[in-house]
């Protein structure tokens, strides 16, 4: 994105010449004539530099170099002023003004401290994203399993990311669908802009347009200052919208002319705003069916599916849920600070029956109930809640079904290895524990593991 440059001066012949020396130098500029017409201008994603006056009609100079460094801290601000008021911006450097020139200034001392001030300003909005980084409490998570469900996953995820074509995620709620909308931002070429996300129908109707489009000062009742909605502050990266089928119907024409032109306007502002954003979707609804009800636009829908990525249930992808288990268990007791190494093999065997029909958020709320309980080294099965030990009735599904169409060969070996994956998650991947939890020898069950293409990360023999 260019940087622009916005000049506040209210002479109009000082403004022109400011102008043209910095345009015939390359630099992108805009003008305000007033402090108050260049509040107005501040929340411009693309600008740098504050070139302005300190004698202004209406609001002080110093009282914009305040405002500027309250609102869009990570832009310079230049202040001009005459020689006998070099007191005066000493005083706006003291509050916060980068540098100063005294009138009359040549033009190469006004270049050379624009390019001063751009440098500074590369070097602040890098510091922002760094600080943005290290300051995300939630380390980036991998999508985690091995299974064939979630292999296709990650090769739909891997085909998708390096491009800006708009994705469609749908699933069940509690699949994943965020993990899979980052995990498409963090593997593409945006990686390093802001990733937004918004959820649809977390936000009250009244709200949600000024919560995505944001909105100008005076907009309505409260409006006391400008602010960026959602689809600005993911400027050159992404913006996740979850839930997208709640999204009301008077916004989703908005959202359109988003995506067809990429352009908007805040609210209450008949100003044209450009942007560069990927936007990611998410539902757990049937917007076809929606569609055909007239809750949803078809030419929305059209827009956002260029590519629609399905994240499986987790009750077909059961083989997944040890590692789910653990990975979860080690995030938890680091929170919690308990000492819990494991689970014990029966514990996990019970995960693997149950039908989990709120997928990954109900196994991740099991793990943390199960911790809790646990007074031991290892999570036992009376430390599951009582309907995952299925203790209520609740039918296991897939292989614990018992055998389908598949054959009673093919139900035998996926219960077989559904059973040693468990016993090596339990036992770290100690092959001696898992043999001894399994009731057979630990020959035999290097056996069966060759037999049964299991992959095991730790082959420890104790």
């Amino acid at each position: 994105m260019p940087h622009t440059i916005l000049i506040v001066e209210d002479e109009r012949n000082m403004r022109m010449v400011i102008r043209m020396a910095l345009e015939d130098a390359g630099h992108q500029v805009i003008e305000a004539d007033s402090a108050e017409a260049a509040l107005a201008r501040l929340d411009r994603p693309d600008l740098a530099v504050v070139l302005t006056d300190l004698k202004l009609p209406g609001l002080r100079g110093e009282e914009l170099v305040a405002a500027v460094r309250r609102e869009r801290p990570e832009v310079p601000v230049i202040v001009l002023t005459a020689f006998g008021s070099i007191r005066s911006a000493i005083e706006c450097i003291q509050a916060g003004a980068t540098d100063y020139l005294t009138k009359p200034f040549e033009a190469e001392e006004l270049l050379l401290a624009i390019q001063g001030a751009l440098r500074l300003y590369d070097l602040l909005r890098e510091n922002q994203r760094l600080h943005a980084v290290m300051s995300d409490a939630r380390p980036r998570r991998r999508l985690i399993g091995d299974g064939p469900a979630m292999r296709r996953l990650r090769e739909e995820i891997a085909q998708v990311a390096p491009y800006r074509s708009n994705v469609l995620i749908t699933g069940e709620s509690g699949t994943g669908k965020e993990a899979v909308a980052r995990s498409i931002h963090e593997d593409g070429p945006r990686a390093a802009e802001p990733w937004v996300a918004l959820n649809c129908s977390a936000i009250p109707r009244d709200l949600m347009e000024s919560e995505l489009f944001g909105y100008v000062r005076g907009a309505f009742t409260g409006a006391a200052q400008n602010r960026l909605g959602r689809l600005e502050q993911a400027n050159g990266g992404t913006l996740f919208l979850d839930e997208i089928g709640d999204l009301d119907l008077a916004l989703q024409g908005k959202l359109l002319r988003v995506l067809q032109e990429r352009e908007f306007s805040p609210l209450g502002s008949d100003a044209v705003r450009q942007v560069d954003v990927r936007v990611v979707a998410a539902t757990n609804r049937d917007l076809q069916q929606r569609v055909r009800e007239g809750a949803f636009r078809e030419d929305l829908y059209y827009r956002l599916d260029v590519y629609t990525i399905r994240v499986p249930p987790l009750r077909d992808r059961l083989e997944d849920v040890p590692d789910l288990a653990a990975a979860f268990l080690a995030e938890l007791r680091a929170e919690m600070d308990k000492p819990v190494l494991g689970f014990a093999a029966p514990a996990l065997l019970a995960l693997t029956r149950y039908a989990w029909p709120g997928n990954v958020r109900e196994l991740r709320n099991a793990v943390e109930r199960a911790l809790l309980s646990c007074r031991g080294e290892r999570i036992e099965v009376d430390d599951l809640p009582e309907r995952v030990r299925g203790e209520t009735g609740a039918a296991p599904v897939n292989v614990a079904a018992g055998p389908g169409a598949e054959g009673l060969d093919a139900w035998l070996e996926e219960s077989e290895r559904r059973a040693i994956v468990a016993a090596l998650a339990a036992s770290a991947g100690v092959q001696a524990h898992a043999a001894r939890w399994l009731g057979i020898s630990e020959r035999s069950l290097w056996h069966r593991i060759k037999k049964l293409d299991i992959k095991v990360e730790r082959t420890v023999r104790e």
